[in-house]
């Protein structure tokens, strides 16, 4: 068994890659999530060559908007449709954000966590806003996860690998579709970079301008970071890699920032180096499942205590048909009640389907309690307990 620790963390930028980078500032860590993968019983790992064909199903070829044929939840109604497209359009020039060799590099590396090889280090804020997204946090968090990538090395005397979820974790997905406060309905705030917070109706519409604000926010945090020293070219930033990720949730988004990689034919969604699908979006034969099925990025699966170990294998099948080690990483989210109950089934059927995976673990969503003052926390004990069941089952 080897130890995965994920706090969450994202330095992704419209005009650069961040891969390959570290830092000389000392912090006060913030409470991290820990991931925790597993050695699998022997098994044949099957070769897989960079020049292999897009990954796809027996049931129909894949295309880059074959997505649009499903039913696709939590996506936004934009009032303004030519607006969009103009957007998406314009998004689509840009030049990616990450690049598809950095993706591949990082997948090589889960494959050792996936064998207890590695130590996966993920961190980061649960949904972003632009008030928030600034220089000063972007490098706080940033100096954080990598001090934590460095004691961990030296702890664990394994590799560490440091993923983030920054610069891509704006959107939130909702329960519901609306928001009823003192008789009044409007539609659910679905993150910043779909409508505002506000609780009045011009804040709620969806707006695509929105993603250009994105693009600009990121770009002038990177700018500070630059102007600070904080660049690719700084030696001390070549001493600990760095990836991205975020929640694959708003698809037209992720399509238009999806490029083919032009050594290898393969499509890679370069807003992040590693997208996961979230439980409220991945059903077998949903939309968001058939995007990420085609692209070639690492990808994971949040599983909570509603999911069925047969519907996670098929799932884990349909998204890594090859079974390729380092494409996939199952992120549970559930709490230490329902790990000690559900996990044991899901950790059983995978095995029995000989599946490669790294098994990770989320206690911060799975233990969420309201405080007094009406914010969502988490009790220590309860997260504690979460990562233990974790050691436990593994």
């Amino acid at each position: 068994m080897a130890l995965a620790l994920s706090a969450s963390v994202n330095l992704t930028a419209p005009r650069r890659s961040l891969l390959g980078t570290t830092t000389r500032f000392p912090l006060s860590p913030p409470i991290p999530t820990l991931h925790i993968t597993e050695t699998p019983n022997p098994i044949t790992i099957p070769s897989v060559s960079a020049s292999s064909p897009p990954p796809s199903t027996d049931y129909n070829q894949w295309s880059l908007d074959s997505w649009k044929s499903k039913r696709a939840l939590q996506l936004p109604e934009y009032p303004d449709v030519d607006e969009l497209e103009l957007v998406l359009q314009t998004i689509g020039s840009f030049p990616p954000i990450v690049f598809a060799g950095e993706a591949r590099k990082l997948e090589e590396k889960l494959a050792n966590a996936a064998v207890g090889k590695a130590f996966l280090l993920q961190g980061g804020d649960c949904a972003e806003s632009f008030k928030e997204f600034n220089a000063n946090n972007i490098r706080d968090t940033f100096r954080v996860l990598l001090q934590m990538g460095i004691v961990l090395t030296f702890g664990a005397q394994i590799p560490v690998i440091a993923v983030g979820r920054m610069a891509g974790q704006f959107a939130k997905p909702r329960s519901e579709p609306f928001e009823i406060k003192d008789g009044v309905q409007l539609p659910s705030y679905r993150g910043d970079n779909i409508n505002g917070d506000a609780f009045d109706e011009k804040s709620r519409v969806p707006d695509p301008q929105r993603y250009m604000e994105l693009a600009q926010r990121v770009d002038e945090a990177l700018g500070f970071m630059a102007a600070a020293g904080l660049t690719v070219d700084d030696p001390v930033m070549n001493t600990f890699d760095f990836w991205t990720s975020h929640e694959c949730l708003h698809l037209p988004y992720e399509q238009a920032l999806t490029r083919e990689d032009s050594t290898t034919g393969l499509y890679y969604d370069c807003s992040a180096h590693l997208l996961w699908v979230g439980e409220r979006t991945r059903q077998l034969d949903g939309a968001h499942v058939e995007f990420l099925r085609g692209i070639s990025n690492p990808l994971g699966i949040k599983v909570s205590d509603k999911m069925d170990p047969k519907e996670l294998v098929k799932l884990c099948e349909i998204l890594n048909p090859r079974n390729k080690p380092g494409r996939l990483i199952i992120i549970t989210r559930m709490g230490a009640e329902n790990m000690r109950i559900k996990l044991p089934h899901l950790i059983r059927a995978v095995r029995q389907a000989g599946l490669i995976v790294t098994w990770v673990s989320d206690p911060m969503h799975g233990n969420t309690i309201k405080a007094p003052c009406g914010l969502k926390t988490r009790g220590f004990d309860a997260i504690r307990g979460a990562i233990l069941e974790e050691f436990i089952w593994r």
